[in-house]
């Protein structure tokens, strides 16, 4: 875990603009025949299509995603986020209002790819429950559907640059021709690192390890891998999770790190997420050589009780604990159960195993945010793995606001303020929103992120499904308009004019789809003859 970042690839340092239109002319001028094509234009082109495969993704973001990690370590502000995005556009609409917020960068800004909003959108079968029934093959392609997207804001902003660009050179304007040449130099692509779902690998290692490839080859980084039972895998929100010994694990991660290395990805990240918390079940007894190995650690949280020839039953699996011979208890499912008290040390064994095991990245889940809870378990693997960091689900599967309302109740109480006037079973009210209860509650969610990363060894915070929300919500503000009373103006104004107000710039959605870009490579193909659709009539000029 003393690994050291080889730091950004030369993917990071495109060529200048300049550099490119002198390679592209040195190129054109052994070619007489090829009438016709500028060096300029092919420059563009180039600078548009800076990432040519997944592959070159996938490095560029791998190389990108471990610089962040060691300045995490210097420095735990330095923390990375992520929202997760089921479709192409979302991701590329995510990463256009972050660049035009925060001054033309995405940096520590990541995308999830969850595995979630996958079976819940993406499968050929319709929604489903988040438990691996979903095509696997869906998975990396909806990775190769978010860069393709991301790849063309890039091409979109470029071409926005060129043509502003052009007009500087018509108006004479060498100040302003100098100051764009520059913004090309210098431009920050929409290109940032994905953390991607893979599950519980869909299969045996084999089958972990082909999947992994797509992945990759599609663009990902970073895999994050679970520990429960393929055939059996549950959302990590819900009940009925089953583990799998280490030794089984291991051999997933070792599965993914070897398509990281087949692949020249070496910066590949491996995330590996311990769902033990809330797992109460495993349905293998793991293989035990020596007292004190791994597989005799996995046995210890089993529950059992003594055997003796009295009570022994037909099919009695035993082991053999401290020198007595002891039956775990076998659910009617043929599962075993682990002892109750015993998710939180389970989840240090696992981290601990994983991080010495090629992982690179922990994922606790928990069910509930709540910063001390998971620094007790961070503060155990970090006297083992000193640099130990953490994805964490800040999940809409959570109660934000009551959970934190509870927590803030309870503090104080315990530090013996008057709580007399709430009613903590109904803290959830709109009653409560104004109360100082309420307000610390909703600061305490505010500095989560921040508060997280300090204490308790959070490198990256995701929201895995936020945007499977949002589309629920503003299509359903949009519908109860537009089908009501307010009919057009339900969208007009809720819509329409708040886009153009905040700038939104997708409002010129043609211009988003790339009918300018499209009207461009027209001219450097057809020169004068070029039809094309952006001419005086376009009505996209509404909108400036």
């Amino acid at each position: 875990m003393n690994y050291q970042p080889r730091g950004i690839s030369a993917l990071e340092r495109p060529a200048s603009y300049q550099s490119e239109i002198e390679a592209a002319q040195a190129l054109l001028q052994t070619k007489p025949t090829w009438n016709g094509v500028t060096a300029e234009a092919v420059a563009r082109m180039r600078l548009q299509n800076r990432f040519k495969t997944g592959l070159d993704v996938a490095r560029y973001t791998a190389a990108l995603m471990r610089a962040d990690m060691a300045a995490y370590d210097k420095d735990p502000t330095k923390y990375t986020q992520s929202l997760g995005c089921w479709h192409g556009f979302i991701a590329q609409q995510k990463l256009i209002s972050v660049k035009k917020h925060f001054g033309g960068k995405t940096d520590r800004t990541y995308l999830y790819l969850s595995g979630w909003m996958i079976a819940a959108l993406r499968s050929e079968f319709g929604p489903l429950p988040d438990q691996s029934m979903h095509e696997k093959t869906s998975v990396p392609a909806l990775i190769e559907e978010l860069y393709t997207f991301l790849r063309q804001a890039d091409s979109r902003e470029l071409n926005d640059i060129f043509r502003l660009l052009d007009k500087a050179r018509k108006e004479g304007d060498k100040t302003r021709e100098k100051e764009l040449i520059e913004k090309i130099d210098n431009f920050q692509t929409h290109v940032v690192p994905v953390i991607a779902d893979i599950d519980a690998g869909f299969g045996n290692a084999e089958a972990t390890y082909l999947l992994a490839k797509k992945m990759i080859e599609a663009g990902a980084c970073a895999l994050q891998i679970e520990n429960q039972v393929s055939d059996e895998k549950q959302c990590g929100h819900q009940d009925g999770k089953v583990t799998v010994p280490h030794d089984v694990f291991l051999a997933k991660i070792r599965a993914c790190r070897h398509a990281f290395l087949e692949l020249g990805v070496e910066d590949g990240i491996v995330v590996t997420r311990t769902d033990s918390l809330g797992a109460g079940l495993t349905q293998q007894i793991a293989v035990s050589h020596k007292p004190g190995d791994i597989g005799d650690q996995y046995n210890s949280f089993l529950d059992c009780e003594e055997i003796t020839a009295e009570n022994a039953r037909n099919g009695d699996v035993i082991i053999n604990r401290n020198g007595k011979m002891m039956r775990p208890k076998r659910l009617p499912s043929n599962l075993y159960q682990f002892r109750p008290g015993t998710g939180a040390d389970r989840c240090v064994l696992d981290c601990i195993t994983s991080l010495q095991n090629g992982a690179d990245l922990l994922w606790i889940e928990t069910e509930k945010p709540h910063i001390e809870q998971i620094a007790s378990m961070v503060d155990r693997i970090r006297k083992v793995v000193p640099n130990a960091k953490l994805a964490y689900n800040n999940s809409p599967s959570f109660n934000w606001t009551l959970n934190f309302r509870w927590q803030v109740y309870d503090a104080m109480k315990e530090a013996g303020q008057d709580v007399s006037k709430y009613n903590r079973a109904e803290l959830m009210k709109a009653e409560y929103d104004d109360t100082p209860l309420a307000k610390e509650a909703d600061e305490r969610i505010r500095t989560f992120q921040a508060d997280s990363a300090k204490r308790a060894g959070i490198f990256h915070h995701l929201i895995t499904l936020p945007t499977y929300h949002t589309a629920a919500l503003s299509t359903d503000n949009l519908a109860r308009e537009y089908f009501g009373e307010q009919g057009m103006l339900g969208y007009v104004k809720n819509v329409q004019r708040a886009e153009i107000r905040q700038g939104i710039a997708c409002v010129k959605h043609q211009n988003m789809a790339g009918s300018d870009i499209g009207d461009d490579h027209k001219e450097y193909f057809a020169g004068e003859a070029a039809l094309k659709a952006g001419g005086a009539h376009n009505t996209m000029n509404q909108f400036g």
